[in-house]
């Protein structure tokens, strides 16, 4: 891109990095802010700026929160003896839009992929495995995404809860199978997720 501005080439190879936009996208999102109002651009900058800065993990659940711990795992009036797994922080924000789900959530940030070099200890695991041996859970629901990195990683999760804590008395559920095959949670409706909230199963 040498024929062009340096600050335009550089702001389109910034784009570019995002997921889901290639070459043609972040250009067009580039020639969208030049041509943007100075305020509207300066906006931007600075909400990344703030995100950036403002947001933490929540560190008991892994949430991203403004603050720790954040309003879900601080409320009182949640269930504070059923932990939702999720693979990511927009995998709350599906849930909790059902409002079939009251109870608490913990947040992998992934699954568990030994082909693409993600196990155990890239993930939230062994917190996982701590707060089940502190605190008094008394059913953990696997909300892992349907497909196979999804089903393996909350199948070795059950393994590790299994061979490494005593907790005779844990039930451990998964999502009814309301939800399609190789499909992601945020992108399910709030009446099928709703569903598979309740409809959960006995792993």
């Amino acid at each position: 891109m040498s024929d062009i501005a340096p600050p335009v080439a550089a702001l389109v190879e910034e784009f570019a990095k995002l997921p889901g936009i290639g070459v043609k996208t972040a250009q067009r999102l580039t020639f969208f802010i030049l041509r943007s109002p100075n305020d509207h651009a300066r906006r931007l900058a600075e909400a990344i700026i703030r995100v950036k800065e403002s947001i933490v993990y929540c560190s008991r659940c892994f949430n991203i929160t403004e603050t720790d711990p954040c309003p879900i795992c601080s409320n009182p009036s949640r269930e504070q003896d059923v932990v939702c797994v999720v693979e990511e922080p927009l995998d709350v924000l599906a849930l909790e839009k059902t409002g079939a789900y009251k109870g608490l959530y913990h947040v992998l940030h992934g699954a568990l992929s030994p082909m693409n070099g993600i196990g155990r200890k890239e993930l939230r695991i062994d917190e996982l495995l701590k707060r089940l041996d502190h605190e008094h859970i008394r059913e953990v629901i696997f909300a892992t995404n349907p497909g196979f990195e999804g089903d393996y990683t909350a199948g070795s999760i059950k393994l590790y809860i299994k061979n490494e804590l005593n907790l005779p008395d844990l039930h451990m559920t998964s999502l009814a199978r309301g939800l399609p095959i190789g499909g992601d949670l945020e992108y399910a409706d709030q009446d099928t997720l709703g569903r598979a909230i309740e409809g959960r199963r006995e792993l």
